[in-house]
């Protein structure tokens, strides 16, 4: 995934199998924003990649495909924190020891 992509992790209530898994990803790949999908039915978890621009548009198409989801976790992308590789801290290379 591109590194100026936001991952956002939600957990998703009913799925049980691989046809579930394509549901839910289909449904919200159309969500405007959104780069990527991963998800897995049988931790319920969905991940997905983007800068969606409203995350109700992302549970709202979670239901569409007929299951539930609520946000566990993101992580933003760095460039709109300011920051760099290893905290911000600057260098193109990462400090051994």
């Amino acid at each position: 995934m591109a590194s100026d992509q936001t991952r956002v992790e939600y957990q998703v209530t009913g799925m049980s199998c691989g046809h579930c898994e394509l549901a839910v990803r289909k449904e919200v790949e159309k969500v405007p924003g959104v780069a990527a999908t991963e998800a897995d039915a049988q931790t319920g978890r969905l991940v997905i990649w983007g800068n969606p621009t409203e995350e109700s548009a992302v549970i709202a198409a979670v239901e569409n495909a007929g299951y539930s989801a609520t946000q566990t976790g993101s992580t933003p992308n760095p460039a709109d924190q300011g920051a760099s590789c290893c905290g911000g801290k600057g260098g193109s290379s990462h400090a051994s020891g």
